[in-house]
C-alpha cells in the first residue's frame, strides 16, 4: 500500500486525506486489503463522524489508491460501498437569525464568536474553513478573504460585506499574519460556546454549517442565479446548490405575481412608468 501511494502522489492526483490513510496501512500487502477492511479503518480513523466524512476522508480516497494501483497491473480493483449519508434538509439560517446570535454573543463578551457568524453568512464559508483562517487570509482594505476550501483542496477569493468588515475589525487582535483570526483552535472549540448562545439568545438551535445554507438559500431566493451562487460559495457543481439550498418558500400566495403584467417578460414598473409619460409628451 505504501508504494501504491507514491505511484498516486507521484501521478499528481489530490493528497488531500492521503496521510492518515497511509499511516494506517503502511506496508500492507494490497491483496490483503479487503472492502470491509477498507470500511472498518474507516472507524478507526474517524471514530467520532458521521458517514459522509468516512465516505470523504477514507473510503474514496483509499478506494482511488488501490484502483491507481489496479490501472498499472499492481493488483485487482476495489469496490466499497459506501456509508449513507444524511439527507435530511436543514433550516438555513436568516439574516435576522445572524444578527440576534451576534448580538447576543457581543453581550457575552464573544466578539470573536460574532464576527465568526457574520464572516460564516457573508461569505458561505464551512466552520472548518474558518476558524483556520490567520489575518495573512484578511485583506480589510479590499475587502477580500482568502479562504482554503477543505473538500475540495482549492483556494477562493471571498467578497466581505460592510457588516462582516465591520465586525472583524472590532476583534481585539495586534493582527499578526500567523495569528488565527477567530481565535478558536477547531471547529470543537466554537461547539462548545455556540449552542449556549442561542439559548441566551432565545433563538432556534441551528448548527454553524446552517450559516453555510443560509448564505445560498438568501442569495437565491434574491434572484441570484444557481451559477453565481455556486462559484461566490465554493461549490464545484451548480446542481449541489440545487439539491441541497434551494429550499422551497412556503407561501402559497406567490403564484398571485403570474398576472402582474407590468412585470411580464423583464419589463419594470419603472419602464412602464416611463414609457406612459412619453406618450403622454406625444
Amino acid at each position: 500500500m505504501a508504494q501504491a501511494a507514491i505511484a498516486y502522489r507521484n501521478a499528481e492526483k489530490s493528497t488531500r486525506f492521503l496521510e492518515k490513510i497511509e499511516d494506517f496501512w503502511k506496508d500492507t500487502k494490497l491483496r490483503d486489503i479487503s472492502a470491509g477492511a477498507i470500511k472498518q479503518s474507516s472507524f478507526d480513523l474517524y471514530p467520532e463522524v458521521e458517514g459522509a466524512t468516512r465516505n470523504r476522508q477514507v473510503i474514496v480516497p483509499t478506494q482511488a489508491i488501490i484502483n491507481h494501483a489496479a490501472e498499472m497491473g499492481w493488483c485487482s480493483k476495489i469496490s466499497v460501498k459506501r456509508f449513507p449519508e444524511d439527507t435530511k434538509i436543514k433550516v438555513p439560517a436568516t439574516a435576522e437569525w445572524v444578527k440576534a446570535f451576534a448580538g447576543q454573543a457581543e453581550k457575552d463578551g464573544l466578539t470573536h464568536l460574532a464576527a465568526l457568524t457574520l464572516f460564516l453568512f457573508g461569505t458561505g464559508a464551512r466552520i472548518g474553513e474558518a476558524v483556520a483562517l490567520t489575518w495573512a487570509d484578511i485583506d480589510l482594505t479590499k475587502r477580500k478573504a482568502g479562504i482554503n476550501q477543505t473538500k475540495t483542496g482549492h483556494e477562493r477569493e471571498a467578497h466581505l460585506p460592510a457588516p462582516v468588515i465591520a465586525a472583524l475589525a472590532n476583534i481585539p487582535s495586534n493582527r499578526n499574519p500567523e495569528d488565527l483570526v477567530f481565535g478558536y483552535a477547531s471547529r470543537g472549540s466554537v461547539y462548545k460556546v455556540w449552542h449556549n448562545v442561542t439559548e441566551r439568545a432565545g433563538i432556534e438551535d441551528m448548527t454553524p454549517h446552517c450559516c453555510r445554507h443560509g448564505f445560498a438559500t438568501t442569495l437565491l431566493r434574491k434572484g441570484i442565479d444557481v451559477k453565481t451562487v455556486a462559484k461566490l460559495g465554493g461549490w464545484k457543481d451548480a446542481g449541489i446548490v440545487l439539491k441541497h439550498y434551494a429550499h422551497a418558500m412556503d407561501d402559497p400566495t406567490i403564484t398571485e405575481g403570474l398576472f402582474d403584467t407590468n412585470l411580464a417578460h423583464g419589463t419594470t414598473k419603472e419602464t412602464v412608468t416611463h414609457s406612459k409619460q412619453k406618450e403622454k409628451k406625444s
